[in-house]
This record gives C-alpha cells, sequence and structure tokens, in this order.
C-alpha cells in the first residue's frame, strides 16, 4: 500500500503542479486584478454562500461510495444507478434552499443574476467528484488524477482567451469568469460520466426508496460533517459581506490571500482523496496504518510548517508582487498559518472518517462551528478582515489538533520519542534558521526561497524526510503492487 501510494502520489502531485499553479498565478489573479476587489469580493461572497449550502448536494455519499467501493469494487453498478438519480433530486433542492437562503438574508436581483451560475457549477463540482470517489474508490489513481486536473485546464484555456485576446469583442467582467467556469465543470462531468458508465455492469437510473433510505441513513453522518466542516471554512466572506459597509471591499482583501491557502489547500488535499481507501482497505483488513501516517507526516505537515511559516512572514512581499489593487499582507500572513492545521486536519480526520469515527469528528465540529462564528463576530466588526482572518487561523489550529488527539487516542497510534525528538530538534532548528536569515539576507525572494530550502533540507538531515527508505519503498516495495491500475 505504501509503495501504490507513494507512486500515485509523486504522479498526481506532478501533474497538479503543472496545472493549478498556473491557474491560479495565471488566470484566478489576473482576473482580481482586472476586475477590483469589490467586484471580486461580490463574487467571492456569493461564491462562499454557495458553498455553505454545498452539503445538500452530497449529504456525505461521496466521502460514503468511496469507502465503500474500495472496500466493495463489485457494487459499483448497483450505487451509481442509484445514487445518480439522488444526486439530481438533491441538486433541485439545493437550488431551492440557496434561492430562499438568498431571499431571506436580502440578496437583490444583481445578486441572483450571477448566483443562478455559480449554484450550476456547486453542482457540476459536486457530481463531478461523485463520479471521481467512483474511480478512486476502484483505485484508478492516474485516471483520477486527470480528472482532477481536467477542469481547471479547461478554465484556463477558456478564461485565459477571454482574458488576452479579444476574439468574441466583450468587456470582460467577472460574469465571464464565472460562464467559463460553468462550460468546463460541464465537459469534465461528461467525460467522468462516461468513464464511471464504462466500469459499470449495467447502469439503469433508478431510485429504490428502501434502499436510498438506507444508504442516506449510513451516510447521514458524512453530511452532517461536511456541513459543520463548509461552515467553519467558508462563513468569514459572507459575514464580511453583511455585518460591513464596505462588506464587498473587504471581502474582496479577504479573498487575496484566501485564494492562496485555497491553492495550497488543493495540493493538501491530493492525499486524502489518496489516503481514504487506502485507509479504508487497511483498517478492514486489519493491517497496521503506521508506517504510512508516518509516511503522510513526512510528506504532508513538516513541508505544510515550512511553507505556512515563510509565507506568514514575507507575506506583505507576497501580496505586493500578486495584485496591484491595495492589499493587506497582514490579512494574508494570518490566513496562511491556517495551512498546517488544515494539513493535519487532512491526514488524521481522514484516518477517522475511514475507521468510521463520525460521531467524534462532529462533535468536534459542532464545537469548531460555534466558536468560529463567535470569533468572527466579535472580530469583524472591530478588526475587518483580519478579524476574519484570526477567526480561520483560530479555527483551523485548534480543531487539527483535536482530531490529531482524536486519532492516537482512538486508533492507539505508537509514538516514537525517536521521532519526536527529531520532531523538537527540527522545530528548533528552523526557528533559528528564520532568525538568521531575516538578519543576514534583505532581499525577500532569496529568504523566502532560503526559508523553505532549510526548513526542507533539515528534515532531510534529521531523517524526517527520509529519502532513502521512500526510494526502498518505490523501487522495492511489494511485487504484487507493481502494476497500477490507470
Amino acid at each position: 500500500m505504501q509503495r501504490k501510494f507513494l507512486l500515485n502520489i509523486i504522479f498526481i502531485v506532478i501533474l497538479n503542479l503543472l496545472i493549478k499553479p498556473f491557474w491560479f498565478f495565471g488566470i484566478e489573479v489576473a482576473v482580481q486584478n482586472h476586475v477590483n476587489n469589490e467586484a471580486y469580493g461580490f463574487y467571492f461572497s456569493l461564491l462562499s454562500f454557495t458553498m455553505v449550502f454545498n452539503f445538500l448536494l452530497d449529504l456525505g455519499i461521496t466521502n460514503f461510495n468511496n469507502r465503500e467501493i474500495a472496500m466493495h469494487n463489485h457494487m459499483v453498478s448497483k450505487y451509481f444507478s442509484n445514487i445518480a438519480t439522488l444526486k439530481l433530486i438533491l441538486g433541485l433542492c439545493y437550488f431551492a434552499l440557496c434561492i430562499i437562503g438568498g431571499l431571506a438574508i436580502g440578496y437583490k436581483l444583481a445578486q441572483f443574476r450571477l448566483l443562478i451560475f455559480l449554484m450550476i457549477n456547486q453542482f457540476l463540482a459536486s457530481f463531478i467528484l461523485y463520479l471521481r470517489s467512483n474511480i478512486n474508490g476502484l483505485l484508478m489513481f492516474i485516471t483520477d488524477s486527470i480528472l482532477s486536473v481536467l477542469d481547471k485546464s479547461l478554465m484556463i484555456l477558456f478564461i485565459g482567451t477571454l482574458l488576452w485576446t479579444n476574439i468574441l469583442h466583450i468587456n470582460f467582467t467577472i460574469d465571464w469568469f464565472v460562464y467559463a467556469q460553468t462550460l468546463s465543470y460541464l465537459i469534465t462531468a461528461i467525460i467522468a460520466s462516461s468513464i464511471v458508465i464504462s466500469k459499470c455492469e449495467y447502469f439503469i437510473p433508478r431510485l429504490k426508496i428502501a434502499y436510498l433510505k438506507i444508504m442516506l441513513k449510513k451516510s447521514l453522518p458524512f453530511s452532517l460533517l461536511v456541513l459543520l466542516m463548509l461552515l467553519y471554512n467558508r462563513i468569514e466572506p459572507i459575514l464580511l459581506e453583511r455585518l460591513l459597509t464596505d462588506g464587498k471591499t473587504q471581502a474582496g482583501i479577504y479573498a487575496q490571500g484566501f485564494r492562496i491557502l485555497e491553492v495550497l489547500s488543493n495540493f493538501a488535499y491530493l492525499f486524502p482523496v489518496l489516503l481514504l481507501p487506502l485507509f479504508s482497505k487497511m483498517l478492514k483488513q486489519k493491517e497496521d496504518v503506521g508506517h504510512l501516517v508516518a509516511l503522510s507526516i513526512s510528506l504532508v505537515i513538516i513541508p505544510a510548517i515550512a511553507l505556512s511559516v515563510s509565507c506568514s512572514i514575507y507575506s506583505s512581499n507576497i501580496m505586493n508582487l500578486l495584485y496591484h489593487q491595495p492589499s493587506t499582507g497582514g490579512v494574508f500572513g494570518i490566513v496562511i498559518l491556517g495551512f498546517t492545521g488544515i494539513s493535519i486536519t487532512y491526514l488524521y480526520g481522514t484516518l477517522l472518517t475511514a475507521n468510521g469515527n463520525l460521531k467524534q469528528l462532529n462533535i468536534m465540529a459542532v464545537i469548531a462551528v460555534s466558536m468560529n462564528v463567535c470569533l468572527n463576530i466579535f472580530l469583524i466588526p472591530r478588526f475587518k478582515a483580519q478579524g476574519a482572518a484570526w477567526s480561520s487561523f483560530t479555527t483551523q489550529t485548534l480543531t487539527a489538533f483535536a482530531q490529531l488527539i482524536l486519532a492516537y487516542k482512538i486508533l492507539k497510534l505508537k509514538t516514537e520519542k525517536n521521532k519526536i525528538l527529531r520532531l523538537f530538534s527540527w522545530a528548533t532548528l528552523f526557528t533559528g534558521s528564520i532568525f538568521l536569515i531575516l538578519k543576514f539576507i534583505k532581499e525577500w525572494q532569496y529568504g523566502f526561497i532560503i526559508m523553505i530550502s532549510c526548513g526542507i533540507v533539515l528534515a532531510l538531515t534529521l531523517k524526517l524526510l527520509n529519502l532513502k527508505e521512500m526510494s526502498r519503498t518505490l523501487f522495492l516495495g511489494d511485487k504484487k503492487e507493481i502494476s497500477m491500475k490507470g
């Protein structure tokens, strides 16, 4: 399992490194610079609003399906025939709830005009994730990896054409940004659907109420967890836009920093996508997951700390480099520190999900939402976007450590004293290197690169990142795992 995990994570990281940085730096940053903070903040607030209700599109079905297909491959035809129909019904319910919610908080015609397309995008994105959960559950990691970047690749093509050429003779606005996303999601959904159908022995759209009741009952804890996590991850832009007189502009400023966090989180998310089916299968077969957890800590959490701390220190420089409009590096400097917490959550939250500990995760998430809302209501009127950033960072960090403690307690994971000592040594040496870099290196670009490099080199030196062990796993692993399903 470790070998399969390493091979596929290398492939998917390379693929995403080719596409997603260009999407963010070449498209998203260019769009926000082109349309200004107020227009982008208007879009970002509406996007966050549609994402809060996103739970209704899924009800935990995607995670449930991924886990079930990984353990019972032969069930793909039965599950797909029923769930595809259910997803369409949930889509209609989602549209209705978004419209009612929009009316309730006072959205006008201008908001609804863009909101409709954002709702369609959310439905298509959710359906693509469900389709990919089938492909991922079948351990077709290469196919899933390609699909994971297909929508962004198409968006780069469409939005880039609109933004940098005058083929259609239009004035580019935030609306065209949304329309291009709709077309990209639609094409990706059609391709993903054809792949899943090709793996089914049969596909007969149906809606067996008794079967769906059982499935929804099983997936309900997943659904609640998704809703709660969306709330404490996405509520800041909505509250900024609603609570402040200059809410659209403040939401735009918050979006500048949050978008970078989101890009990094998308890379970190590549790990749980692969880990959920692997953890599920290993736990079912009563295999030790400790080695896979240790490998994931080395690959995800150590780089996340080095990157988030370096970005926070040079936050103003990074913001000034990326954006032409007035930006607040202080907001990004706080928000980006949450990346470490998100990375920890992705690892240990996935492990607890695979083990079926949804009750504990939901209790933790309820506490996180309550804390997040209270912090936002208190901090936003006083500190605006910076208050929202502090709320986000605090929530991400505390929930991450809560899940880490839960995982070690419930699964009785072994803690190696030698590794804890190396982690402490790494943190101490990395902190010392930061002070030296800030004192002696005046050019921030060099300092930023050297700081991240120091974190990685120290991890290699202390064997927190053990290339020799990874190479042995990669090239001399279990011969039964040599051929990858694709």
